[in-house]
């Protein structure tokens, strides 16, 4: 299992003096980048293959505060992978100095072709990399209909909604 520590830094707290869901959010974000670019997913890589990763939901469950002082232990998991490897699912786990465990996030994301700005699979070389990578006990395989389990969907304003908002304070 892939895991990365952090420092409880003043500015990750929020005004309950304990961690902020941002922190949160923002450790978990820090430790998938850094397993990706370990992984031959870094920045070189990604500009090969004019690929980016996007998120589409992050889902985070908390069950103890953190506060600032002692360092946290953020994990990786890969919860769930397409079998063309265009849309993955990580599993975090964030546990505090003691080892207890203090929050989980499951994220689903995809790559994106950064010049036709649509999704795209994953080519060979970086598919056979990511399918290595550690599984949680509930891994699965992901299909289109995952990304869609929520039914949520855009519902733009028309332009008279639109302006409605502007003028409602």
């Amino acid at each position: 299992m892939y895991s990365k520590s952090f420092e409880i830094r003043w500015s990750d707290l929020d005004a309950n003096r304990h961690l902020a869901n941002s922190a949160f959010i923002n450790f978990m974000s820090h430790t998938r980048m850094g397993f990706l670019t370990e992984n031959g997913f870094g920045q070189k890589e990604l500009s090969h293959y004019n690929l980016g990763p996007i998120v589409f939901y992050e889902h985070i469950y908390y069950f103890r505060e953190i506060f600032a002082g002692k360092p946290v232990r953020v994990t990786l998991e890969l919860k769930g992978l397409s079998e063309d490897g265009m849309f993955f699912e990580f599993v975090h786990k964030i546990y505090d100095y003691k080892g207890r465990h203090c929050a989980d996030c499951e994220m689903m994301g995809s790559w994106i072709d950064l010049e036709e700005r649509k999704l795209t699979v994953l080519p060979d070389e970086l598919y056979e990399k990511i399918s290595h990578t550690p599984r949680s006990e509930d891994f699965r395989i992901l299909t289109k209909e995952d990304t869609r389990k929520f039914g949520k969907k855009p519902k733009d304003l028309s332009p008279e909604e639109f302006e409605k908002l502007e003028y409602a304070k």
